[in-house]
């Protein structure tokens, strides 16, 4: 992707598409016609299961107000008390809040290129798959990746984070 292609993206797109330039990750953001505000509709637009969608979940710690970010298998959910063990206490992040630390609005919350770095969390579920697809700071960005380009993007802990399926 070169500049000219870039300025025509949304501001947060162009956050991720530079970040994973910069990284040399070999695939760019790609905007669908749909919104994929939601795992399903990411799924259902991109033709591939709901676990291989990385949703990008924030909380706000209690103890130092930072964000906290869990990317999770778009067929889990997050397990509050387990991710509570690892960071400390959190609570659930508002609309505006998820906007100023990450510089995101949710439902296009990516993995990288916050407006603030937060603490983030991977869950081990996304290796269930060879191939996942996350936000790209926008409603209508995704890019595709692995769960291991995910590690080496974000340096962040692969962790037990989900809730245990429901049958």
């Amino acid at each position: 992707m070169c500049g000219a292609e870039l300025k025509n993206l949304p501001e947060g797109v162009q956050r991720v598409a530079a970040a994973l330039q910069a990284k040399g990750h070999p695939h760019a953001p790609v905007m669908l016609d749909d919104a994929a505000r939601t795992a399903s509709q990411a799924a259902d637009v991109l033709g591939v299961a709901v676990g291989q969608i990385a949703k990008s979940i924030i909380f706000r710690r209690k103890s130092d107000d930072a964000a906290v970010l869990v990317i999770t298998s778009g067929d889990r959910r997050v397990d509050e008390k387990k991710v509570d063990a690892i960071v400390g206490k959190t609570g659930r992040a508002d609309a505006d809040f998820v906007k100023a630390r990450t510089g995101f609005t949710i439902g296009g919350v990516s993995p990288i290129a916050h407006a603030t770095p937060p603490v983030t969390l991977i869950d081990r579920e996304l290796f269930r798959f060879d191939t996942i697809w996350a936000a790209a700071g926008h409603p209508h960005g995704v890019f595709q990746l692995r769960p291991q380009d995910l590690e080496a993007l974000t340096h962040a802990p692969v962790a037990d984070v989900a809730q245990a399926p429901t049958a």
